[in-house]
């Protein structure tokens, strides 16, 4: 069954005035989010990804098309309407934005005051949020006394307090090390479990994308370049800047020297299937060895999919019944000739 859409972006752009002329910071931007999604946004630095998140909630107003959330085109909305809003998309920063005089509880309580809620409902719904992001013991400690992750939980408590239907997290683990970076996925991913939260995840790595997402829109200089499931985009990229982010290491080939110039399939491999039986089996099938330039394995959505880009004898005839072979056990074979760069 088919999800209800959440969020729509028809259109969109976003240019910036500046003294030296116009800067098109977004072009042509045409996404759906579904409801109960984690839909990741990636793209290198100055793509326009964070651009594009502070469109969604309006922080930017975008120069042309529409925003739809909800079922309601939010583009035009008067400001007191924007900010009621803008209480059901939580929005979470790479720096955190706490309130550094303020406690943990009272960061998580300010939204919730700010909109009117009775200073003892704020602590309730405060109390009951540390305790599901595992910091019920923090509730008094200041920002100065808290660990980048810690902080990073804080921040998430606060953005869900007012119950939102969407959380927005801009570059949101950038500023952790990789175990405290595992850790806030997990929360996140959780929460979207048990709440039925809407995340709409903005990053530049890769790894974010497959540990935590279902579905993924790549920006490349400042339009979608491509967007559908991780595992599709991860199986078959169809554009440069897809396979710019599934071969992030494609420019180790270069220290094969010529033998990365010539022509290099890209193998896939699912769950069900690992690289050493099918390739040896090829091997000893087919009486020839190979070349194998670059291997890894990923974990997208909770299942393990893998890739390895091999060199094949240049003999056509050994060549073809390798790719046959390797063809006959279903997996995605495919030529990445100038893989090197």
């Amino acid at each position: 069954m088919e999800k209800e859409i959440i969020i729509q972006i028809q259109d969109l752009e976003k240019t910036f005035r500046t003294k030296s002329g116009d800067v098109h910071a977004l072009r042509d931007i045409n996404l759906e989010i579904r409801k109960g999604d984690i839909f990741g946004i990636i793209g290198m630095s100055g793509a326009g990804k964070s651009t594009l998140v502070r469109c969604i909630n309006l922080l930017e107003k975008p120069t042309a098309g529409k925003v739809i959330f909800d079922g309601i085109d939010i583009s035009g909305l008067e400001d007191a309407e924007l900010r009621k809003m803008r209480r059901s998309m939580g929005m979470i920063f790479q720096q955190f934005n706490l309130l550094m005089q303020k406690t943990a509880e009272e960061n998580i309580c300010f939204p919730l005051e700010i909109a009117g809620v009775d200073k003892r409902k704020a602590k309730a719904r405060a109390k009951e949020l540390l305790e599901l992001v595992g910091l019920s013991d923090r509730a008094k400690s200041y920002p100065s006394q808290l660990s980048g992750g810690q902080k990073q939980r804080v921040a998430i408590a606060r953005a869900l307090a007012p119950n939102p239907k969407v959380i927005l997290c801009d570059e949101a683990t950038s500023a952790l090390d990789p175990v405290t970076t595992n850790s806030i996925l997990s929360l996140l991913k959780d929460i979207n479990r048990k709440l039925g939260v809407t995340v709409v995840i903005i990053t530049h790595e890769m790894d974010v994308i497959e540990k935590i997402c279902n579905r993924v829109a790549i920006i490349d200089s400042s339009h979608i370049a491509e967007s559908g499931s991780v595992e599709e985009i991860f199986f078959k990229p169809q554009t440069e800047a897809a396979r710019r982010l599934v071969y992030p290491e494609g420019d180790q080939l270069t220290q094969f020297g010529p033998v990365a110039e010539q022509a290099c399939w890209r193998i896939v491999f699912d769950g069900n299937s690992s690289f050493e039986p099918v390739i040896a089996g090829m091997v000893l099938e087919c009486k020839a060895p190979v070349n194998i330039l670059f291997a890894d394995t990923k974990n997208i959505d909770g299942k393990a999919f893998g890739q390895i880009v091999v060199q094949l004898p240049e003999d056509v005839d050994i060549a073809e019944r390798m790719l046959k072979y390797l063809r006959s056990k279903n997996l995605t074979v495919e030529e990445v000739r100038g893989y090197a760069g």
